[in-house]
């Protein structure tokens, strides 16, 4: 998927992944084949044979395929791919942007903005999800009504540990199954799939944003979630979890006039691009006044 990096430079970037997924999610035969891979059985046996030791064969081949540098991270030996795929970055090669009032990106990815609108939908992970749907939770989706949605998606060769984009209080995490539906109706020739991917979010409580909604979403096949903490005090930049093997996404919610965008993430976004962002980098700042009014509220 094409995207465009923080310089304003469009990059052409089709990857192996991109091909895959168009695939499986497009062509009947994909369509056919996705239904077990997509299964807990697969998931669970893939992600039991990628936590062997045997799975360290696999690491020199992906980082040839994906030309990871591996300076950039702490040298040690690993037991398993996923010991490697969840890889510590070395210190201070994520400095965080700004001061309190800057909302940034919990994780290296490419990123899109949107405005919440009554009726608006967004695909995530090749599902079309409005808020209810997406969050499963009326209340929760009528709390960041017209405000943002920051998806974040990750891809193989990123950082797969991330942090808080806000510090505060966390609510406790709340985790939705993946769920996987096949319909047959009677005006088409193949099985059109709808599918939804586990997910798990947390609330966290803001002085500068008010309340922020934090998600991880797993990856097709695998992309286990393993999340540190709940209902806990926590700081802008401090580790909340990481993805185990696939590629992933993380998704912000942010309140009515809490948060004011960065401008050219919303115009990439607006064109039909993705923007390259590392951990760290700046999404948004907190709005004019915005801290005045939820106290007032």
């Amino acid at each position: 998927m094409d995207y465009i990096d923080l310089e304003g430079k469009i990059i052409k970037n089709t990857t192996d992944q991109d091909r895959l997924l168009e695939f499986l999610y497009t062509n009947p035969l994909g369509q056919f084949l996705l239904k077990p891979l997509v299964g807990p059985g697969f998931s669970r046996w893939t992600g039991k044979l990628l936590s062997t030791r045997l799975s360290t064969r696999l690491i020199p081949f992906f980082l040839r395929k994906n030309a990871i540098d591996m300076s950039d991270y702490e040298k040690r030996a690993y037991t398993s791919f996923n010991d490697f795929f969840t890889r510590k970055l070395r210190p201070g090669l994520r400095p965080l942007a700004g001061g309190s009032d800057t909302l940034i990106s919990p994780c290296d990815c490419r990123a899109l903005i949107y405005p919440v609108r009554d009726g608006s939908i967004f695909s995530v992970k090749h599902t079309e999800y409005t808020l209810r749907s997406l969050l499963r939770s009326p209340s929760l989706a009528r709390r960041f009504q017209d405000g943002y949605i920051y998806i974040l998606r990750l891809t193989v060769d990123d950082y797969h540990r991330y942090i808080y984009a806000a510090s505060g209080r966390q609510s406790k995490n709340y985790h939705i199954k993946g769920t996987y539906h096949t319909v047959n109706p009677v005006a088409n020739d193949y099985l059109p799939i709808y599918k939804e991917n586990a997910r798990e979010y947390t609330v966290l409580h803001t002085d500068e944003f008010g309340d922020v909604l934090q998600m991880e979403v797993g990856a097709l096949m695998v992309g286990k979630i393993c999340n540190h903490r709940e209902s806990v005090s926590v700081r802008r930049g401090e580790e909340k979890g990481f993805f185990e093997y696939g590629g992933s996404t993380i998704i912000l919610l942010t309140e009515k006039d809490a948060v004011e965008p960065r401008p050219d993430l919303l115009r990439n976004t607006e064109k039909g691009y993705e923007t390259r962002l590392l951990q760290g980098q700046e999404l948004g700042r907190a709005a004019t006044h915005s801290g005045s009014r939820r106290q007032q509220s």
